[in-house]
């Protein structure tokens, strides 16, 4: 039987601001603004990236399979919780290593190369591949089948692929810009749900416990508790916002997740016909560290007044 190691990687910690509910404003893309993206991106091939990664995915999601046979023992220093298993490094070393043979200029951004000491690289204009080998780390060493493989293309910064793959419970998500998103090869839309009251929304913990962070995500869990219909905790941020993309759930938030938990959702989201915010009910931006992603607006908003507000440092750029 195969047996996995867990390491703990370390936590960098940084600084907080929190500061209670607020209002914003959603920001739609013109027009213009898309053809604008899609005239700067034409020298991308996106069918032909989208194939390329659909096949490394596969074969990454047979290994993972393969891996989650049993829980495994693992090795972490005090009470680190952030962990990473032999089977994250691989997996990412997989599709790191299949797409540079596809498209040797092409960029990356992964989260076990981001744990080093470079950090999280800068995002550019330059086609770049946002990364989560195994999101839901946690769940996969407890053999918990709620982890995935998160990929994602941006091109001048605008997302053109995603995909979030569960290869435990072949649970397949997909979407690329203006094409729609899809579940195992079926059309995919959200639920249009517009009342919280009528809502089940998705959130998480998170990976780390420092005392302000979780002050805050305990008192948004008793606030939606209180007004959602439901509240569910399975976590995984990219699958979260795929149940969103599949109208299984109406509404998912969180705060400390990082760009690769959330790049192929919030496209696969969009492409559902659903909005990604800022919490605060703004425009969503990748690298804050911060998304919520809603069913419609009228949803997003609702769930922006009410939630207090948690702004982690440092950010991703």
């Amino acid at each position: 039987m195969f047996s996995k190691i867990v390491y703990c990687k370390s936590l960098k910690c940084g600084s907080y601001l929190v500061h209670g509910s607020q209002s914003g404003s959603l920001s739609i893309q013109s027009q213009s603004q898309r053809e604008h993206h899609w005239k700067m991106s034409h020298n991308v091939d996106v069918e032909k990236c989208l194939e390329v990664a659909s096949n490394l995915v596969s074969e990454a999601g047979r290994l993972i399979a393969r891996n989650n046979e049993q829980r495994q023992d693992f090795v972490c220093k005090s009470n680190d919780i952030d962990l990473v298993t032999q089977t994250d490094k691989d997996v990412e070393q997989l599709l790191m290593d299949g797409i540079r043979r596809h498209f040797p200029e092409h960029k990356f951004i992964g989260e076990e190369e981001s744990s080093g000491e470079e950090g999280v690289k800068k995002l550019t204009d330059d086609p770049t591949w946002i990364i989560d080998p195994v999101d839901g780390t946690m769940n996969f060493v407890h053999a918990f089948p709620h982890s995935c493989i998160s990929v994602g293309l941006k091109v001048n910064k605008v997302t053109e692929l995603g995909l979030v793959y569960n290869p435990i419970l072949e649970q397949r998500f997909t979407a690329r810009r203006g094409h729609g998103a899809f579940y195992n090869g079926r059309r995919i839309h959200v639920s249009g749900q517009k009342e919280l009251g009528k809502a089940l929304v998705t959130s998480e913990f998170g990976t780390t416990r420092d005392e302000a962070k979780m002050k805050v995500v305990h008192e948004n869990f008793e606030k939606m508790a209180r007004k959602a219909h439901g509240l569910r905790v399975l976590g995984s941020a990219a699958l979260n916002m795929s149940m969103v993309a599949l109208g299984a759930a109406d509404a998912n938030y969180e705060f400390g997740i990082h760009a690769w938990d959330v790049c192929a959702g919030d496209l696969i989201v969009r492409e559902a016909g659903g909005v990604v915010i800022d919490p605060a009910g703004g425009e969503f931006d990748i690298m804050s560290r911060r998304v919520l992603a809603a069913a419609t607006p009228e949803l997003a908003q609702e769930i922006s007044k009410v939630l207090t507000q948690f702004h982690p440092l440092p950010r991703d750029d």
